[in-house]
């Protein structure tokens, strides 16, 4: 092979190798960092030794997944889903790119087991959201009557 083959074979290689680096990586969402708030969050006064919790996830970026919950409020908080007028514990939540997660009355929500106390309304029970790929995000949610149903949150 002459000295020009072989120059213009490395100057190919160098070349393809170049545009692969810089090909999206990362899925539909090109591998974009998730940019989460939480807004409207808040808890209904427990009636009982159980108690549920609303916010919305908002994110700016990528995609994400909300995977667990933890407060000192209960050593069992978990995430559960209601469908066909069923609530069921699941391993977590899409946080879509781009997008909202909403865990709202009615719906999708967090579920506190077993309270260590009973807050009242005017409280604020600290809650920290646990994410696939984002740090965790802790969060105050305010105890309202146990009525509280915002139109939206």
């Amino acid at each position: 092979m002459s000295r020009g083959r072989t120059l213009i074979g490395a100057l190919a290689l160098t070349g393809a190798l170049a545009l692969t680096g810089c090909s999206v990586q990362g899925g539909e969402d090109g591998g974009a960092e998730p940019k989460l708030t939480v807004d409207g969050a808040f808890m209904p006064q427990p009636v009982s030794d159980m108690a549920a919790g609303f916010l919305t996830v908002r994110n700016e970026g990528g995609a994400d997944r909300l995977t667990s919950v933890s407060s000192p409020l209960s050593d069992d908080v978990t995430i559960h889903e209601s469908k066909d007028q069923k609530m069921r514990k699941v391993a977590g939540f899409d946080v879509p790119a781009e997008g909202e997660l909403d865990l709202e009355r009615g719906g999708n929500h967090l579920m506190f087991a077993d309270l260590k106390e009973r807050p009242k309304q005017g409280e604020r029970i600290p809650v920290k959201l646990h994410f696939e790929k984002s740090g965790p995000i802790t969060v105050d949610l305010p105890v309202k009557a146990p009525t509280y149903n915002p139109a939206k949150h």
